[in-house]
């Protein structure tokens, strides 16, 4: 063959081989046969952990039991853990912080592994001021409140938002007003704020099972029906009161079911905000995860529950010491405890993670 032949086999070679690498993307072929492989013990509950110190305890449990096959495979910066809580075949992932982290890996277990259905867990600041640091919540349904229209200095509640006769955003939701807030509010030239009013928006979603790039909107996003009946088996479960020999909670924590749980990009440390979304949304348990997680697996039709210990009382004021850190770790192995009891209770069936079943 000529050296020119030889030059153009040469180079369509080359096209070729930057074509397989193209179309097999950031996943390697190794590394989507070992998925295939591992997906054989499939279905799995997903079990998705904020942050490492709310992960570890489950790791530490013999509860936990790590498969003999393929116990730990890492895929894009994520590391999935494979075993056994009670009988049930587990995935388990941690997210980071935020609502960006959790949805990422959330949208990530689901498309990699035939997960039937999810369960997320951890800690949260508590805006319900009846509840107890130490108590383990589970709400109903979860909201994300830090998606918002920032209402320009001037208007009012009966005007409309940018883009609101487009479909783009609302005022169903309501409205934090700054002015409210401001020191010396009997004087209404001290109280006026420029900052004015954020009105809260529900997300943009595209469930899979309806028609793509059509959008929906969700605010209030439900956990599954029977997921949450079967949480009510454990109100009764009894759980640690002391942090160590010197510091414990007034009464042993409780496990409760509640209505509803709030998440946002905010760490929330400022009692009037509290108060506010308390008496205006009526969270419970305040944090920056969990949202995300429902909104991923609420479009997917994979039913779902959030377990959220409560390790402070958001901004202050109760009678105990305030500062997360004192109780992280007995709210964290709280939130741990009553997610190991739970898992085994959905059973060996349950809906796939391929539409919308009965566990919803």
């Amino acid at each position: 063959m000529a050296g020119g032949g030889v030059q153009q086999v040469v180079a369509v070679l080359a096209v070729v081989a930057l074509m397989v690498t193209v179309v097999e993307g950031f996943i390697s072929k190794k590394k989507w046969s070992t998925i295939r492989q591992v997906d054989r013990d499939g279905p799995f509950v997903g079990l998705v952990a904020p942050n490492a110190y709310e992960m570890k305890p489950v790791l530490d449990s013999p509860d936990f039991k790590p498969s003999n096959n393929i116990p730990i495979l890492d895929v894009q910066g994520r590391r999935f853990r494979f075993g056994t809580i009670g009988g049930q075949n587990v995935v388990m992932v941690m997210t980071g912080l935020s609502m960006l982290n959790a949805g990422l890996t959330t949208q990530l277990l689901l498309s990699l592994f035939r997960v039937k259905g999810i369960v997320h867990w951890g800690i949260a600041g508590n805006a319900n001021e009846d509840l107890q640091i130490g108590d383990v919540t589970i709400p109903e349904s979860w909201a994300h409140l830090s998606l918002w229209n920032w209402q320009r200095h001037g208007d009012g509640a009966e005007n409309r938002v940018p883009l609101e006769i487009a479909g783009d955003y609302t005022r169903e939701y309501g409205f934090l007003h700054f002015s409210n807030y401001t020191v010396g509010l009997a004087n209404p030239e001290l109280s006026a704020n420029t900052l004015n009013s954020v009105w809260y928006q529900p997300e943009e979603i595209f469930p899979i099972s309806a028609t793509p790039e059509k959008r929906q909107h969700a605010f209030w996003v439900p956990v599954s029906k029977r997921y949450y009946k079967l949480a009510g088996k454990l109100e009764g479960l009894e759980l640690p009161a002391c942090v160590n020999a010197t510091t414990c909670l007034p009464r042993a924590p409780r496990v409760t079911r509640v209505p509803r749980g709030c998440s946002a990009n905010i760490y929330t440390d400022n009692a009037s905000y509290r108060q506010f979304i308390r008496s205006h949304f009526g969270c419970t348990p305040v944090e920056m995860e969990s949202a995300a997680v429902a909104l991923v697996a609420h479009q997917h039709g994979v039913p779902f529950i959030t377990i959220r210990s409560l390790s402070d009382l958001a901004g202050g004021g109760s009678s105990l010491s305030n500062e997360a850190g004192t109780f992280l770790d007995i709210a964290a192995k709280n939130a741990v405890d009553v997610m190991l009891k739970f898992v085994p209770l959905l059973g060996r069936g349950g809906a796939q993670a391929d539409g919308p079943g009965e566990d919803m």
